[in-house]
């Protein structure tokens, strides 16, 4: 889906925005004239430090901004705004490892077992309450599909853990393509 070209600079850009942010205040002014990285499409920037999450905050469906600009919001958010940790520090930027998740376009499912572990991100959306997990969560925890979808439920969505065999809840599926 992208070149190692694209890819690298859409780490770069990740990189650049979150060092830039945590030592001036300001995200670096970038432009990129390629016309993949100008497309509108949703991603999620993911921070890890020795091996553990550090941030992780994205934008599911495509904006009115190209696929950078989205890397670059999604990458000042993870670092600044994921509500589960205090914001970066200046010392932690040398130990920080980024991922970018590119996403398809969320696509509704009529059943549960639709969704393929490891393939399928997964939004669960009851009323007001509404959580997302990214394919690669299933993989790196180790969760059978059930699991998976328990975990979303609940620790997501603050719903029932079998939240997603219920008629009322609308599940949603999405691919990503992962860069790290």
């Amino acid at each position: 889906m992208f070149t190692k070209k694209q890819q690298k600079e859409l780490l770069r850009i990740a990189k650049e925005t979150v060092e830039s942010f945590i030592r001036t205040g300001h995200a670096p002014k970038l432009n990129t004239v390629d016309d993949v990285l100008r497309e509108r499409k949703g991603a999620f920037v993911t921070l890890q430090k020795q091996g553990k999450l550090r941030g992780c905050i994205g934008q599911i469906v495509p904006s009115e901004k190209p696929l950078w600009q989205v890397v670059q919001d999604m990458a000042i958010a993870a670092c600044c705004e994921d509500s589960r940790f205090e914001p970066v520090s200046e010392k932690e930027l040398k130990d920080l490892k980024y991922e970018i998740s590119v996403l398809s376009v969320p696509r509704i499912i009529h059943n549960w077992q639709e969704m393929e572990l490891g393939k399928h991100g997964v939004i669960v959306r009851k009323g007001i309450r509404a959580g997302v997990f990214l394919p690669q969560v299933a993989i790196e925890s180790k969760w059978t599909k059930e699991e998976f979808l328990r975990q979303l439920c609940r620790q997501k969505a603050g719903l029932g853990e079998e939240c997603y065999k219920d008629p009322e809840v609308e599940l949603e599926v999405f691919e990503a393509f992962i860069i790290k």
